[in-house]
């Protein structure tokens, strides 16, 4: 008897991405577990504006293979108030000077949210 695709164990990577996917939903959905920031353009908006527009990052779960080709949740372009946004989680090391050497450890890796406007990326 051989076992079907859906039967075989995860590979390393599967669930190395699962782990990065699981990290950076809960900084996406709770901001714990690294750092959110926003650029020019979006903190000049009003406060009721910006607390709609983490709200709506925080609710977002149209991931597909079109804007999360690798499903780790770590960026996508949505609309809040007819105002277009794009999200993005990057991953540094401790001191924030480098890339993580592997985002799936927090231990290593310091995760960094922006939230800005299309037309300051």
């Amino acid at each position: 008897m051989t076992c079907s695709a859906e039967c075989a164990a995860p590979t390393p990577a599967a669930g190395k991405r699962a782990r990065i996917r699981t990290l950076n939903d809960r900084l996406r959905q709770t901001g714990v577990g690294g750092r959110m920031v926003m650029t020019a353009g979006v903190a000049a908006l009003p406060a009721h504006n910006i607390a709609a527009i983490l709200l709506a990052i925080a609710k977002f779960d149209a991931f597909d293979q079109d804007n999360d080709p690798w499903g780790e949740h770590d960026c996508a372009l949505l609309h809040v108030d007819n105002r277009q946004l794009f999200f993005k989680i990057d991953y540094y090391d401790r001191s924030l000077t480098n890339l993580s050497p592997d985002p799936a450890d927090p231990a290593v890796t310091i995760r960094v949210m922006t939230v800005m406007l299309p037309e300051e990326y």
